[in-house]
C-alpha cells in the first residue's frame, strides 16, 4: 500500500460474531496512536443472527467517508465472502474463517481458525484479537500499538484484568504469526504524527447528547427505538445532578407530551426517536407549535415507511420533519452531516427552540448514529446556553398579543396563562374568529425569521452548476466533488445543516444557479423538491438501498445528471 493511500477493512459475517466490536477495537487503537478514522456498520434488526458488517477507514488525513474499495475483507462465514469479495480492490487481501468454510487458492485469500486460536489463550472471546493481530501484520503495524490499546481497554479495576490483558495480547500474537506464514503484504500504513490537539472518539448519537448537555438540557424523555435508543441510554447515564430529569416513557406519545409539559414549565426539554415515533408524535408536535412551547425532537432517520428498515440508513424523513403536524405548521429543521456537526446541532437545536419558543427537529440518520469518528474535543465551555425570554411583569399579561415573539410566562410567576391546543386569542382563550386565526397563524410563522443565523459552506460560487448534499451524504458527496475537481471537472459547492429556515444569503445564491445537484438517500428527492418550491432549479441524485452513497458512484452520476440537464433530459 502506498504512503498516500488509506487503509479500509471490512468485517463481515453473522450478527453476534463480533464484527462491530472488532471494527471499534481497531478504530480505538488507531485513534489512540493519532490516525484519523471513520467507522460504519450495518446489521439486521434481530438481536442475534442475520448478515452484518462493519467497516473502518484509517488515514493520516481527515476522513470524509467510510470508503468504497476494500484493502482487506475479514469474512466470518461463506455468505460474507460471497457478498463482499467483489468490494476488495486489486491487490487486496481476504482473510476467512476456515472453521466455517474453505476456499481454493485464489491468490488473494487465506484462512485462519479464528475461534480455535482465540480459545487457545484461555479467553473464549479472543477471536477478534486474533483477527486484529493478522491485520496488523498485513500493514506492518507495530505490535505495541495494539498492546497499548488492550492494556488501556481492559484495565478496569477488576480482579481478572491482568488475565484478560494477557490472553488478548497472546491472541494478537497468534493472529500476527498466522498471517506471517503467508506471503501477503499490504505495505505500511501512512505515517502519522499524533495531533497536538485533544481529540475524542465518539459516534453521532453520543455527540448529539453531549451537545445538548453543553447547551443546558434539563429534561430528557424518550422511548427506545432504533437507531435512536443510544441517545436515551446516554442521557440516562450522564444527564444527572440537581434539576436534571431523564425518564424512559412507555410510548412516543407519552414522550412528546412529557417534554411539552417540561417546556411549558420552563425547562430545556428534548426527546429522541425515529420515523415511526415521529409519526406517532404528530398531534403533540402540533400542540407545541400552537401553544408555542420550546422543545427538541431528535429524529434519527432509518429506512421507511412503517417499520421499514430499522437498522439501515435513509434520508426520507425530511418532508415529515418540515411538516410533522396537520394544518399550517412548518418546523425548524437542523440536519448535521458529520459527527462533529452532531455536537453543534445538539446545542443549537435547543437554543433555537428557546429563542423562537417552539418545537425544533434535529434530523440525524442511522449512518451518523453508528459512525464512530475521532474529532477535536468540543469546546464545551464555549457553547452558549440560550434561554427564552421570560415574562416578569404584572398579572393580566397577554402572552399572544404581539405579532411576533413575546416573553413567555412560566408557571409560578406572573402571567402564567397559556393556550391549549385550540386556536386562541391574545390571552390564550379559545376562539374561532377568522381574524384571530389569521393573526396567530402569521405570528407563528413570523417567528421563524428569528432563526436566520445558520451558517453555510460555499466554494466556487460563480459556477452555474453546484452540488449541495445534506445530512450524512455530505462526506461521500464532498469526496466525489474533490475527485471531480482533480479530474478537471468543475462545479460549485454549497452545504448547510440549517435546512429550514435556510440562510437568506444561501437561498439567494442558489436561486441564481442553472442547476443545483442534490445527492440524497430517498426515492422522492425530498430536499430537491423543497428547494424547487423556494424557486431553486434543483434536481436530486437519489439512492434508497439502505446504505450510504458510494463515492465512485457519485463521481459517475454527478456529471451524468449535469449533462442530461443541459440536453433537457432529467435522469435523476
Amino acid at each position: 500500500m502506498q504512503q498516500d493511500k488509506d487503509f479500509i477493512v471490512r468485517f463481515a459475517g453473522e450478527g453476534g460474531q463480533g464484527m462491530v466490536t472488532a471494527a471499534d477495537s481497531l478504530a480505538q487503537s488507531a485513534a489512540q496512536v493519532g490516525y484519523f478514522i471513520q467507522t460504519y456498520s450495518t446489521f439486521p434488526s434481530q438481536i442475534v443472527g442475520g448478515p452484518t458488517w462493519a467497516q473502518i477507514r484509517i488515514s493520516n488525513k481527515p476522513v470524509l467517508s467510510s470508503g468504497d474499495q476494500l484493502d482487506a475483507l475479514i469474512a466470518f462465514n461463506r455468505e460474507a465472502y460471497d457478498t463482499h469479495a467483489d468490494a476488495v480492490r486489486d491487490g487486496g487481501v481476504i482473510i476467512y474463517n476456515s472453521e466455517e468454510f474453505e476456499l481454493e487458492d485464489d491468490g488473494r485469500s487465506f484462512g485462519m481458525r479464528f475461534d480455535e486460536l482465540g480459545k487457545s489463550t484461555g479467553n473464549p472471546r479472543a477471536a477478534n484479537m486474533v483477527v486484529l493481530g493478522a491485520i496488523a501484520h498485513l500493514v506492518s503495524w507495530p505490535q505495541q500499538y495494539l498492546n497499548d490499546f488492550v492494556v488501556r481497554r481492559f484495565t478496569r479495576g477488576r480482579p481478572n484484568d491482568e488475565e484478560i490483558i494477557k490472553a488478548n495480547i497472546e491472541a494478537l500474537g497468534l493472529g500476527r504469526d498466522g498471517a506471517a506464514t503467508t506471503s501477503f503484504d499490504l505495505g505500511e500504513l501512512p505515517s502519522i504524527e499524533k495531533p497536538d490537539w485533544d481529540q475524542v472518539l465518539v459516534n453521532g448519537n453520543q455527540a448529539i447528547a453531549l451537545g445538548a448537555m453543553a447547551a443546558g438540557v434539563d429534561t430528557f424523555v424518550g422511548y427506545p427505538i432504533s437507531p435512536a435508543t443510544t441517545i436515551l441510554v446516554f442521557m440516562e447515564q450522564n444527564l444527572t445532578g440537581e434539576d436534571k430529569f431523564v425518564y424512559q416513557a412507555s410510548s412516543e406519545i407519552e414522550s412528546i407530551n412529557a417534554i411539552a409539559g417540561a417546556g411549558f414549565a420552563g425547562k430545556k426539554a428534548m426527546t429522541s426517536t425515529a420515523g415511526p415515533g415521529l409519526s406517532l408524535m404528530s398531534e403533540g408536535v402540533g400542540m407545541a407549535w400552537m401553544m408555542e412551547i420550546p422543545l427538541v425532537i431528535v429524529d434519527v432517520q432509518r429506512g421507511g415507511p412503517a417499520t421499514g428498515l430499522p437498522t439501515k440508513t435513509e434520508q426520507s424523513d425530511f418532508q415529515i420533519a418540515l411538516h410533522p403536524a396537520h394544518g399550517d405548521a412548518s418546523l425548524p429543521v437542523i440536519a448535521p452531516g458529520t459527527v462533529e456537526e452532531c455536537f453543534t446541532a445538539g446545542a443549537v437545536s435547543l437554543n433555537w427552540a428557546e429563542r423562537y419558543q417552539g418545537p425544533v427537529i434535529l434530523l440525524s440518520e442511522h449512518m451518523l448514529s453508528e459512525r464512530s469518528q475521532n474529532i477535536p474535543t468540543p469546546d464545551v465551555a464555549g457553547v452558549v446556553d440560550e434561554r427564552r425570554q421570560v415574562y416578569r411583569g404584572d398579572n393580566g399579561y397577554l402572552r399572544y398579543e404581539s405579532s411576533t415573539l413575546s416573553p413567555m410566562p412560566v408557571p409560578g410567576g406572573p402571567g402564567s396563562y397559556v393556550a391549549n391546543a385550540s386556536e386562541h386569542d391574545p390571552m390564550g382563550d379559545t376562539t374561532h374568529r377568522p381574524d384571530r386565526h389569521i393573526h396567530m397563524t402569521e405570528r407563528r410563522f413570523s417567528k421563524l425569521a428569528l432563526l436566520n443565523d445558520g451558517t453555510y459552506e460555499e466554494e466556487l460560487a460563480n459556477e452555474p452548476i453546484v452540488i449541495m448534499p445534506w445530512g450524512g451524504s455530505k462526506g461521500p458527496a464532498r469526496e466525489a466533488y474533490d475527485e471531480l475537481l482533480a479530474q478537471g471537472i468543475q462545479y460549485g459547492w454549497y452545504y448547510t445543516m440549517y435546512l429550514h429556515p435556510l440562510p437568506d444569503a444561501l437561498l439567494a445564491s442558489l436561486k441564481q444557479k442553472e442547476l443545483v445537484i442534490v445527492p440524497e438517500l430517498n426515492y422522492l428527492g425530498q430536499f430537491a423538491s423543497y428547494l424547487r418550491s423556494l424557486g431553486v432549479r434543483a434536481e436530486a441524485i437519489t439512492q434508497y438501498s439502505g446504505l450510504p452513497f458510494g463515492v465512485r458512484d457519485l463521481i459517475v452520476r454527478i456529471p451524468e445528471l449535469a449533462a442530461s440537464m443541459k440536453q433537457g433530459v432529467v435522469k435523476s
